[in-house]
C-alpha cells in the first residue's frame, strides 16, 4: 500500500502542500526547508492508525508546536493510498483517509474534528456525490460500515476524544476486512530519523533473543533483527554478506552471534585476517549505520512504506552506491522515501533515477515540487543527479 497523493494543511511548516510520490523517492532542499516535517506528517498518520496519538502529540509539545506558525486552529491530513492487494484495480479500489485535529481554544490540547476512510471512485467518475465510506467520525457521531454500506454506530462513551476510530475499529470483530487491512498497513509505516550509535547506545550491547524481523523506528533492536534474519533466512544472509564484502572487501568473513548471559546474544564481525572477532561495542559508527540500513532495506518483512532521514550520514562514499542499489531493490516491494544533502548519494542513483522532490522555504512555509519531465531527462543524458544538485540545476527545474 503506497501513497498516491498526500495533502497536508497547517502542520508545522506544511501550510498547504500536495505531494504525489513514486515508488523510490529522494527529497532534497536546504536546511530548514521542511523535509523532516514531511516525514513527521507520515509519523503522525501511522501513529493515528496504531493508537497512541495523544501521547505522541504531547511528546512533540502539543498543538501549538504542531500548528503552522502556532496560530491556526486545526491540522488536516488526507492521504490516498493504493490498494493493499496489488491485484486490485488502483484507480477503482484506492482508499483515502482524512484526519482533522482541532485545537481546543488557545491550549495545546486537541480533539478529533473529523475522520473518514473511504473510496472516492464513484465521486471521481461522477456516479455519486458521496464516497463509499468504510468509517466516519465527527465530534458527536462515529460509524463503521460493512461492505454493503450498512452502518454500525459506535458507542460514544467507549471512544476517546483524542484517539482515532481507525485505531479501534480494526479489531477481530469488524465486519469490514478492508478496514483491518488498511489499518495494519498504515500503522506499519516506519520513519527512521534518529539512529544513535554513541558508546552507551543499546545497539552496542548484547540483546535479548527475540524473534524480530523488522527494525524499529529508533533502530535499537537491530541486533535482534540481524540475529533472527541472518541465522534463519539464507537469502537475507547472502544479501548482507554481499553488501559487506562490497563495502569492506574479501577480508570480511561473516556476522556471528555468540551467546551472552541471561538469554542474550552479541553481534560480532569476523574478519579473515584476524583471530579475534570485532564486537558491536568496538564497531565504528559508520559500520553500525551501514548494518542498520542493510537490515531495513533488505529485510524480507518490510513495511509498505520506509522513510529514512539522511541515510548518507556517517557513511564512507564507497558505501553510498550500495545503499542506493538496496533502496532501489526495496522499492520494488514497498515505497521508499529518502531525504539527503549529499550530491554523492544522488550520484549513486545513476542507473535508477528516483522521483526527486525539492523542498523550498518560501514566505514562512514549505513548498514541494517534483523534478520530472523532458527537461530532467535531457540533463540526465549529460550529467548525473549529483552534478545537477551541486550546480543547483535540480532546484531550478522545480
Amino acid at each position: 500500500m503506497r501513497i498516491l497523493k498526500l495533502e497536508v494543511k497547517r502542520f508545522r511548516s506544511l501550510r498547504d502542500v500536495t505531494w504525489e510520490p513514486g515508488a523510490l523517492n529522494v527529497i532534497i532542499g536546504p536546511n530548514g526547508s521542511g523535509k523532516s516535517n514531511l516525514l513527521r506528517s507520515l509519523i503522525l498518520l501511522a501513529t493515528a492508525a496504531r493508537g497512541g496519538l495523544s501521547k505522541h502529540i504531547q511528546r512533540d509539545g502539543g498543538m501549538e508546536r504542531l500548528l503552522w506558525d502556532g496560530a491556526d486552529d486545526s491540522i488536516d491530513l488526507r492521504v490516498k493510498c493504493s490498494p493493499v492487494d496489488p491485484d486490485r484495480d488502483e484507480s477503482r479500489d484506492s482508499l483515502t483517509y482524512q484526519l482533522v485535529l482541532n485545537r481546543l481554544g488557545k491550549s495545546s490540547s486537541y480533539r478529533l474534528g473529523y475522520e473518514l476512510l473511504g473510496n472516492y471512485y464513484r465521486m471521481e467518475t461522477g456516479t455519486s456525490q458521496n464516497p463509499f465510506k468504510l468509517l466516519e467520525r465527527t465530534p458527536h457521531n462515529a460509524v463503521v460500515y460493512d461492505p454493503d454500506e450498512q452502518g454500525l454506530r459506535a458507542n460514544e462513551e467507549a471512544l476517546s476524544e483524542d484517539e482515532t476510530l481507525l485505531s479501534v475499529a480494526a479489531g477481530p470483530l469488524t465486519r469490514n476486512p478492508f478496514i483491518a487491512e488498511y489499518q495494519r498497513e498504515l500503522s506499519g509505516w516506519t520513519v527512521y530519523e534518529d539512529f544513535h550509535t554513541n558508546r552507551e547506545a543499546v545497539i552496542r550491547q548484547a540483546a535479548m533473543t527475540r524473534n524480530e524481523t523488522r527494525v524499529d523506528s529508533d533502530g535499537q533492536n537491530l541486533v535482534s533483527v540481524l540475529h533472527t534474519l541472518y541465522t534463519s533466512d539464507r537469502d537475507f544472509k547472502s544479501e548482507v554478506n554481499l553488501a559487506l564484502r562490497a563495502a569492506f572487501g574479501d577480508d570480511f568473513d561473516e556476522l556471528i552471534f555468540p551467546p551472552a548471559a541471561d538469554q542474550r546474544v552479541q553481534l560480532r564481525l569476523r574478519w579473515k585476517s584476524l583471530k579475534r572477532e570485532q564486537s558491536a561495542a568496538d564497531l565504528s559508527d559508520g559500520t553500525l549505520r551501514f548494518l542498520f540500513l542493510l537490515a531495513v532495506l533488505a529485510s524480507p518483512k518490510k513495511p509498505s512504506l520506509i522513510a529514512i532521514d539522511e541515510p548518507e550520514t556517517g557513511l564512507h562514499p564507497a558505501m553510498l552506491p550500495i545503499v542506493a542499489e538496496y533502496a532501489h531493490e526495496a522499492s520494488r516491494h514497498c515505497q521508499v522515501i529518502l531525504t539527503t544533502h549529499s550530491s554523492e548519494f544522488l550520484d549513486a542513483f545513476r542507473r535508477n533515477p528516483p522521483t526527486t522532490t525539492v523542498a523550498h522555504w518560501q514566505d514562512g512555509e514549505t513548498k514541494l515540487s517534483i523534478v520530472s519531465g523532458d527537461e530532467l531527462m535531457y540533463w540526465l543524458e549529460k550529467y548525473t543527479m549529483g552534478e545537477l544538485f551541486r550546480s543547483r540545476q535540480l532546484e531550478s527545474m522545480s
